[in-house]
């Protein structure tokens, strides 16, 4: 008789963004009670508003229930209005209005202490889209200054910023996120680290997601996953893309990438549930072939192909 494959080596989880209509204590207990090993918690007025009153006796509570729930978490901070409540995703790390830059930069100290009273294993973040008034060097200052105070407080919490890659941002692709990295002096990267979108390095880069992976492993401390297409941000359920999973899935095995993996579809909140136990079921299935086959050597990979030209959702920003 053949010996059952291996306990998977990846922590699978879901995003709150794609449980919208879900109560925050209904969600952590569906994946609970799902099998996952965690969540990715969006901060937000539905589930956990940073800027409403009481917010430690509410993480608080939220930390009793991630406990009884047995689920890891890690804090995301892609709000669409939780600071501006008419324009998304605003303010910027990269707004010309220095008021308006440290309005973000404070959501995201905020979400670092709220990380850190969770227990998190990364706070993400992203650039926001370029402003149409500035050079772009200018807004690359501005974003490697407004994220200093932050990294220093994720430092002093002792856990990870991730800085996403988000097409149509400033900071779009990994190219990006070692310029950042350059900007600010080379940071650790348990310091400054990285959210490697898998959908996103299909919409974009030149490399394949698998092989992106690898090359990013060093600096990866969060990994969100959906499928997608060449050229399109579009987040989509697993097997409506053109994502190859099962080469994606070893290169995280290969790895040995600690961090949760999670489950990024945002626009699916209407059948949440439905969603969950799917991606759920596909990414077991995937596992088990994956983990069957042989572990590769890591290499570094380098880019052989031009970067995609992308189409984007809802004025250039689909999530």
């Amino acid at each position: 008789m053949a010996s059952p494959p291996p306990p998977s080596p990846l922590r699978l989880a879901y995003g709150t963004n794609g449980l919208t209509d879900l109560r925050l204590t209904d969600a952590l207990a569906l994946l609970s009670d799902l099998g996952y090993d965690g969540v990715a918690l969006t901060l937000d007025h539905m589930h956990l508003d940073p800027l409403a009153p009481g917010l430690a006796a509410r993480t608080a509570r939220v930390a009793e229930t991630l406990r009884a729930t047995n689920l890891a978490v890690a804090i995301e901070t892609g709000a669409r209005y939780v600071l501006d409540p008419r324009r998304k995703h605003h303010p910027t790390l990269i707004d010309p209005d220095p008021q308006a830059r440290t309005a973000r930069a404070d959501l995201l100290r905020t979400a670092v202490r709220i990380g850190a009273d969770l227990g998190a294993t990364a706070v993400h973040c992203f650039s926001g889209i370029r402003d149409p008034g500035s050079k772009d060097t200018d807004s690359w200052q501005r974003l490697a200054a407004a994220l200093t105070p932050v990294a220093e407080a994720a430092s002093d919490a002792g856990l990870p910023l991730a800085v996403e890659p988000e097409p149509g941002h400033l900071l779009s692709d990994l190219a990006g996120f070692h310029h950042l990295r350059t900007l600010m002096g080379e940071p650790d990267p348990d310091v400054l680290g990285l959210t490697l979108d898998i959908g996103h390095c299909q919409c974009l880069e030149p490399l394949t997601p698998a092989e992106c992976i690898r090359a990013a492993a060093p600096w990866t401390r969060h990994v969100q996953l959906e499928d997608m297409r060449r050229g399109v941000h579009e987040h989509l359920p697993f097997g409506d893309g053109e994502i190859d999973f099962p080469p994606v899935l070893a290169a995280l095995r290969d790895t040995a990438y600690q961090g949760l993996v999670s489950v990024e579809l945002p626009r699916h909140s209407h059948v949440g549930p439905t969603q969950a136990q799917a991606s759920l079921q596909f990414l077991r299935s995937t596992l088990t072939k994956t983990l069957q086959s042989p572990a590769r050597t890591v290499t570094t990979a380098t880019a052989t192909a031009t970067t995609a030209t992308v189409t984007t959702r809802n004025g250039g920003d689909s999530c």
